[in-house]
């Protein structure tokens, strides 16, 4: 019975080398000059993690440059229509590629409306303003190219009258009311819109409105930020 069992086991799968990689905390999307850092662990046939080099790569070396390729560490380089493509591996022992949408950074940001706005409340009782937008755009590519799904900061200051302050709130939706002094609003075809809405108390004497956008590296948007006035009238 022993040699029969000795003999099975000898038969059966190694259960203890890698037999699968699993990777984590990659994005769906990565803006050019972003870094991705990956995760990967090696598998044993039991599903336990083990010790082992994992190797990093990309089959698309104008979109991604491999900085190391044991920490996986790697630096958008373009934009691209063309998901660029990750694996890991350990031996001969390879991952399903990782597709990741490629996203050109912006360039610029300018005022797509007036940059300033009297609202009379005779003539419009519920007080609210025109739309404040911002185009964010990327003009390296061939032509100036709209950014859609990327975030825009909108911070409001208001400077009240004689008497004391007012409650002005920055709005993303004609209903809203709630006293809100500052947003983040995702662009739509290089879009983003706020609005302003005058709730209660004198009228200030202005309300100004900035906004900005930053890369994904976290340096400012040329163009950042931009500045809104507006003025409520009797």
């Amino acid at each position: 019975m022993l040699a029969a069992a000795v003999a099975c086991g000898r038969l059966g799968p190694d259960l203890d080398r890698v037999v699968a990689i699993s990777v984590a905390d990659v994005p769906d999307s990565l803006e050019e000059l972003d870094t991705l850092r990956p995760i990967g662990v090696a598998l044993d046939g039991r599903g336990d993690p083990v010790p082992a080099t994992i190797l990093w790569a990309t089959f698309d070396t104008a979109l991604l440059t491999v900085v190391n390729d044991t920490t996986g560490v790697m630096v958008a380089r373009a934009g691209s229509a063309t998901p660029a493509r990750i694996q890991a591996s350990v031996g001969d022992l390879t991952s399903n590629p990782i597709a990741i949408r490629m996203l050109a950074a912006a360039d610029t940001l300018f005022a797509a409306g007036p940059a300033r706005d009297s609202v009379s409340l005779a003539a419009k009782p519920d007080s609210l303003s025109d739309s404040l937008k911002v185009r964010l755009q990327d003009t390296t590519a061939t032509g100036p190219v709209d950014l859609s799904g990327r975030p825009v900061a909108f911070a409001l200051t208001v400077y009240p009258g004689p008497g004391g302050g007012a409650n002005v709130a920055l709005v993303t939706s004609d209903t809203a009311r709630a006293p809100v002094a500052s947003d983040t609003v995702t662009t739509t075809t290089g879009i983003a819109v706020v609005k302003l809405r005058l709730l209660a108390g004198p009228l200030p004497d202005s309300a100004v409105v900035t906004a900005a956008a930053r890369r994904a590296i976290g340096t400012a948007v040329p163009g950042s930020p931009i500045t809104f006035v507006v003025r409520f009238l009797p």
